[in-house]
C-alpha cells in the first residue's frame, strides 16, 4: 500500500483519537500514544483494537 497522505490525515487511533504514523515496511499504522500497531491488510487499514499488535512486542 502506498500511503495516501489525505487518507492518513483522516485516520486517527480509535483509542486515543491521536494521529497515526505509517510504517511502510511493517504495513502498519502506529499509535504511539496507545502503544498499538494497526495492521494494513490487502491495502485496507484494520482499525480494530482486537486486531492491533502491542508495540514493543
Amino acid at each position: 500500500m502506498t500511503a495516501d497522505p489525505d487518507l492518513l490525515k483522516l485516520l486517527v487511533c480509535p483509542v486515543t483519537r491521536t494521529e497515526l504514523r505509517y510504517d511502510e515496511a511493517a504495513q502498519e499504522l502506529l499509535s504511539e500514544a496507545a502503544g498499538l500497531a494497526y495492521p494494513i491488510r490487502d491495502g485496507v487499514p484494520v482499525m480494530l483494537v482486537e486486531e492491533a499488535r502491542r508495540l514493543g512486542k
